[in-house]
Parts: C-alpha cells; structure tokens; sequence
C-alpha cells in the first residue's frame, strides 16, 4: 500500500498510533503488566515514528481519548501526555494531533464537548505536550449547522489548524438524503477559515458499504460521489489565459493550492510555479523573463 502511496504521491495521515477504547486494543496488549504496557507502547511510537518518517503529514497519536482512557487506567493520567513526548523526540517534525468523535457532530454526548476538548488539549499543552491540530471525526446523521459553525469557531480560538478527519453520513438515512447532508457538512466545513482539510469516511466494506459510499461496487458514482465531484470541479480555480495590463501586471482570485503558470512575451516564454497559501494578505508574486 505504501508503494502504491509513494508512486502516486498521495497525501496519508497517520491514524492512530493508538486507539483508547479497549475493544480496539489487540489482545496481546491488554494482558501485558504495567512494566511490560510502558515497554510496549514506548517500542510502538519509536518504531512507527522511525519506519514512517516524513511520510505521513499528521499522526493521531491517542485516539478518541475524551471517551475512552484504556492506557491511563493502566499507566496513569499522564500515559497520554507521554505519547505525545515521545512522538515528538522521535520525529521533532512529525505534525501531532488529537482526535475524537461527537465534538462536531451532536452537544448531546456530555463526554466530548467543544469545552472538554478544549481543556483536555490545554491540559496537554501545559504539561509540555506537542500538539499541533485538531481532529473531529464528523460522522454526522443530521447536521446542525449553527452547531458545527459555533464548534469550529470555538476550537480556532486555539490558533491551532482543524481537520475534519472521518467525515460520513449515517447509514440509517438513504443515500439521497446522504449526499444532501453530505454537501451542506463539505460547504460548512470548507468555508471556515481554520479547517485546513477534510477527509471522508467512505471505504468500503468486504461486505458492502460500512456507513456512506461514494460508489456502489461496480464504482458507478453513488449520489455522494456525485457530491464529491461536483464540489471538487467547482473548488478549483479554472485554467485561464488573459493578458496583463500595461504594467505587466495580472490579479486573480484563487483557490488555496499549487500553481502552474507559462508567460509569453514577444518569442520569449518562462514557465513557473507558486502556491497560494493561508493568509490574510494579498500574495505578490514576480516573474521575470
């Protein structure tokens, strides 16, 4: 899988270095002794860290760590604050994240308000921890927009980038009414300033469709798919040709991205290229022929 990754210059997070809820945990761990546990997990993040480093531009280092605390039951409150040491001697530039569920999606789960969050990743911060973004899963049956929008507002008051990590629509509703929610959470998310990327949940099950697909299995576009696409087409910026102005000057509106650009003047040509990246100031970039 990596190979295929590599050749095709996919862009992978890491997800998870571990996963709190003990039904995720391999059988082998939950039998190990505190000694043996710490001993373990500490080979797990060198090991990952190590073998994967600079391939993945995030790691979820402790997963869904609002609802479930497996590791610290077993090594203390501070076992996740050391997950998160450890990642980062191990790899300085690796992009560390937390992650959970029911942050966005619903205020009904009073284990994963926007303020446990918030307190759980300041708690981390003080205690020396290297956090660089936020996760929220999003898997959303109907989506209260007003709550999502005051969620993401809250969480960027941190200054920290926010992925929206598992992004899907609930099985129990049908797949029209999928791809209706589906592109009112892309849009909601999309728009916000302080969510850098979203990704969705959306593989396929060896016995079907695990909650939301974009294609059936013979890959003919679902109604979400037909979402994807279509807001894919429209969030890129369209190939142009124009002219500058007598000053050798052209302005454009863009999406946020890479760039290719090929100048002409009389039987001169230069081609370059130049990305166009979060600020809150208009980009300048000179050309030179």
């Amino acid at each position: 899988m990596m190979q295929f990754i590599r050749t095709n210059q996919i862009a992978v997070r890491g997800h998870n270095i571990f996963w709190e809820d003990p039904v995720y945990t391999p059988a082998w761990v939950l039998n190990l002794t505190g000694s043996e546990l710490r001993a373990a997990v500490h080979s797990r993040i060198q090991s990952l860290m190590n073998k994967y480093k600079e391939e993945f531009i995030h790691w979820d280092v402790s997963n869904e760590m609002l609802h479930f605390d497996f590791y610290e039951e077993k090594l203390g409150p501070n076992a996740t604050l050391d997950f998160f040491k450890t990642a980062h001697q191990s790899d300085p530039l690796a992009t560390l994240f937390m992650n959970d569920f029911n942050v966005v999606e619903t205020c009904a789960d009073v284990d994963s308000t926007v303020d446990s969050y918030i307190l759980r990743l300041k708690d981390l911060k003080r205690g020396g921890a290297t956090m660089d973004g936020i996760g929220l899963e999003g898997h959303f049956t109907v989506p209260n927009l007003p709550l999502m929008r005051a969620v993401l507002d809250k969480l960027a008051t941190l200054g920290l980038p926010i992925w929206l990590t598992e992004i899907d629509i609930s099985k129990t509703l049908d797949k029209q009414a999928q791809a209706i929610y589906l592109e009112q959470v892309l849009r909601e998310g999309f728009s916000h300033p302080y969510v850098n990327g979203i990704m969705l949940w959306t593989a396929l099950h060896p016995n079907g469709c695990y909650q939301m697909c974009l294609t059936d299995n013979n890959l003919h576009n679902l109604p979400a798919g037909d979402v994807v696409d279509k807001l894919l087409q429209e969030w890129q910026t369209e190939d142009r040709m124009e002219q500058t102005d007598d000053h050798g000057s052209y302005s454009f509106f863009g999406f946020l991205g890479e760039y290719n650009v090929n100048v002409k003047y009389g039987n001169r040509t230069i081609n370059s290229t130049f990305s166009l990246c979060r600020s809150d100031e208009t980009r300048h970039f000179n050309i030179h022929l």
